[in-house]
């Protein structure tokens, strides 16, 4: 008896030991679970534009930033063409793309992916950087404006529907098309450089911070960007018919230009870091994750660099929907809003009816080819692509119902 009140005071004191150990515990897990980095594969390979390109300057200081900081490597395939590009995420030669608008064509199944070996892609985005984009006009030929081009020789690439069609979207800013033009062709992005320096084109649609540009300002014709003026209500009608991705935007980085003589330019999205919806949400969040975390190991290695911060680039909108993933880490970080979200279910909505559009025109016509129906005789790839134009257009109006 005499130990009794003792044993009774230890026993509490041992049990709030134990409670408080319990509780230390618990935060100390919380803890290092709201501390624990990013966690990413051992090795990767991503794609980009040509050597030179500003896309692919981006991707390698975000390479080399992520592998400074985490235990990975990261192989880098520069490629010249779209097709190029997409085909390496389709086979799984490559995890992640840091495209530009051959997202937006292989989402909706436009030009070089309407053929009936492409299709509508289910392509998500995890990242895409705000970026600038005009005419790259020689400096030797006198274009003050974009009407200033008629006649001249404008620069194309096969396989590579972001550039070409931005090309004729900027013509048809100024009312012009192809015809009103001379068109070269050349084989990738990356020559286009070089037929500008040496005299065998006039011009070609550009992100303005590359070194390519730099090297055509530096060269003998110099660099000059002709303006797409906001206050042109009817030409950039035109040109958001032909790409609805872009909008007016001023710019003072890159080459000939400065904050203090900047230009009125293209703004959209370039590089988007991309992917197929079928990559793995925890993959992409990790990804995005450790991007975020390395950001100030990269954010003034390029030009523009800053603007892949999260509250910039892991936003809406996007040539694609964003992968569930990224979206899941943009929540985390409060950056990603109600208005995002909207936008995300309004351009999944389209691309899942896009996507069955697709599944139903192909079917359907091979029903009507074998039964020789003549809405659809004639060279065959000539016909699909105008029976899928069709079926393409019918379903967007739908959604808009």
């Amino acid at each position: 008896m005499a130990f009794s009140k003792p044993s009774k005071y230890r026993a509490q004191v041992l049990s709030g030991l134990l409670a408080a150990a319990l509780a230390l515990g618990a935060y100390g897990t919380a803890h290092a679970q709201e501390e624990k980095g990013a966690e990413l594969p051992g090795s990767m390979i991503w794609n980009a534009y040509d050597l030179g390109s500003s896309g692919y300057a981006q991707a390698s200081s975000i390479a080399d930033a992520l592998q400074k900081k985490f235990d990975t490597r990261i192989r880098i395939i520069p490629t010249g063409t779209a097709i190029g590009r997409m085909q390496t995420l389709r086979n799984g030669k490559a995890q992640y793309g840091f495209l530009a608008n051959e997202v937006f064509f292989a989402s909706e199944g436009l030009f070089d992916f309407a053929t009936r070996d492409w299709g509508t892609q289910d392509v998500r985005v995890a990242l895409g950087r705000p970026a600038t984009n005009g005419f790259a006009v020689a400096g030797d030929i006198g274009v003050e404006k974009i009407a200033d081009l008629k006649g001249k020789r404008i620069g194309y690439v096969t396989g590579s529907p972001a550039v070409n069609v931005k090309n004729d979207a900027y013509l048809a800013f100024a009312g012009l098309t192809r015809d009103d033009v001379e068109v070269r062709w050349f084989g990738s992005y990356g020559a286009l450089k070089d037929a500008l320096i040496s005299n065998q084109i006039d011009a070609f649609s550009s992100v303005t911070a590359s070194s390519l540009m730099r090297e055509i300002e530096a060269s003998p014709r110099g660099l000059t960007w002709p303006p797409f003026e906001a206050s042109n209500k009817e030409g950039w009608e035109a040109m958001q018919d032909i790409i609805s991705f872009v909008s007016p935007t001023r710019e003072g980085i890159g080459a000939a230009l400065s904050e203090d003589d900047p230009a009125e330019l293209v703004g959209y999205r370039y590089p988007m870091i991309t992917t197929y919806a079928s990559a793995s949400e925890d993959g992409i969040y990790n990804l995005v994750k450790a991007i975020d975390e390395s950001f100030d190991l990269f954010k003034d290695a390029t030009p523009g660099a800053e603007k892949w911060a999260l509250e910039k680039s892991g936003v809406t909108p996007a040539d694609a929907p964003f992968h569930p993933g990224a979206i899941r880490y943009a929540k985390e970080k409060g950056v990603w809003t109600e208005e995002d979200q909207a936008w995300q279910d309004k351009r999944l909505a389209r691309a899942k009816a896009l996507q069955a559009a697709w599944a139903s025109a192909t079917e359907e016509f091979d029903q009507l080819r074998s039964s020789d129906d003549a809405s659809v005789e004639g060279d065959e790839d000539a016909a699909w692509l105008a029976f899928w134009e069709k079926k393409r257009n019918e379903a967007i109006e739908t959604l808009k119902k």
